[in-house]
């Protein structure tokens, strides 16, 4: 019988309420009790244990943050650790991802009920955690990107507008008359693509000239956009099936499906090396996923009710659920 240890943690981000797998070999499983197990200093609570995994819940109380130790008790040797998410902004409700200017500044929503009136409808959370109010001129804003010009740009899923915010935060229409719009992507032209939740994808010219692009079957929740790399825009739409995979829309509007069967997608972004993420929201499977060109999906992270995502120009992570955003750092997201 080989002797107890801990070998590793998948995935190795996570945030809290997150299930979590220490893997190892040997592990003592008794039929009267599971085995404690500590992340940091505070016992988490197992949710499945087997000789060589023990699955478990990463507890609240690590608001700090960082590379955490992850122990089994009466297992010595080399300890193996989880980067949890820092809690970098609270008291939100978003409906698709966050977003960074080229500052490193983030921007996150207060998008309310529908119609709702509320006194701050945009906050911005300087690097530094501090948060302040930068807009309270939309009604339900939906989804957010920076233009070419560094704007900010956000969509109104109550009067199907598009707003550019200026730097102190006002909002001008853009363009209008986009249906129920949410997802928002810039390509390298300066085109910006909305999507019309209803099912249409539209191409907005850089004067706010609409047109519909493409059409794709309606979505229960928000459309959320990126573009990669080499043109493609990469679209998610939730629907009532228990796996739905992602759209591909080439420059010509041709309609490709990426079938990776995820449980209702919906955040999506590229980091700097063009692999994508996408986030899968399925109640108790939801995570982060990160796609690779020839290579199977990959859980990098693991989180409870994720909705967006969003890297900062340092490399660093931003996830979000619809009430929180959690913050990553380089270091620990390019491990």
């Amino acid at each position: 019988m080989s002797h107890p240890r801990v070998l590793a943690v998948h995935p190795f981000h996570a945030v809290e309420g997150a299930r979590i797998d220490v893997l190892g070999e040997g592990f003592p499983i008794d039929p009267s009790g599971l085995p404690e197990v500590r992340v940091g200093n505070v016992v988490a609570r197992v949710v499945f244990a087997s000789p060589t995994c023990i699955g478990v819940l990463v507890p609240s109380g690590l608001a700090e943050g960082g590379r955490v130790p992850v122990r089994v008790a009466g297992i010595s040797g080399e300890t193996a650790f989880v980067a949890v998410g820092t809690t970098f902004a609270t008291g939100l409700h978003q409906v698709d991802s966050p977003a960074f200017d080229a500052d490193g500044n983030l921007y996150v929503t207060y998008s309310g009920t529908r119609g709702q009136q509320v006194p701050v409808s945009i906050f911005r959370v300087l690097a530094n955690g501090t948060r302040e109010t930068f807009s309270s001129g939309i009604v339900n804003p939906t989804s957010m990107t920076v233009g070419p010009d560094g704007a900010l740009y956000v969509s109104s899923r109550f009067e199907g507008t598009v707003y550019r915010l200026d730097a102190e935060g006002t909002a001008h229409p853009f363009a209008k008359d986009l249906g129920v719009s949410c997802g928002l992507a810039f390509a390298s032209d300066g085109t910006l693509f909305v999507g019309d939740r209803s099912g249409t994808i539209f191409k907005v010219d850089p004067s706010g000239e609409a047109a519909a692009f493409v059409s794709l079957p309606a979505s229960v929740a928000a459309f959320h956009l990126a573009v990669a790399p080499d043109g493609v825009l990469v679209v998610t739409g939730p629907t009532l099936s228990p796996h739905d995979g992602i759209y591909q829309i080439d420059p010509a509007g041709n309609v490709t499906m990426h079938h990776v069967h995820f449980g209702r997608p919906q955040g999506v972004a590229f980091d700097a090396s063009g692999a994508l993420y996408v986030v899968e929201a399925l109640a108790g499977l939801s995570g982060l996923y990160r796609l690779r060109p020839g290579e199977p999906s990959e859980l990098v992270l693991a989180g409870p009710g994720l909705l967006g995502v969003a890297f900062n120009p340092g490399g660093g992570l931003v996830v979000c659920s619809s009430e929180t955003a959690y913050r990553f750092a380089r270091y620990d997201w390019n491990r």
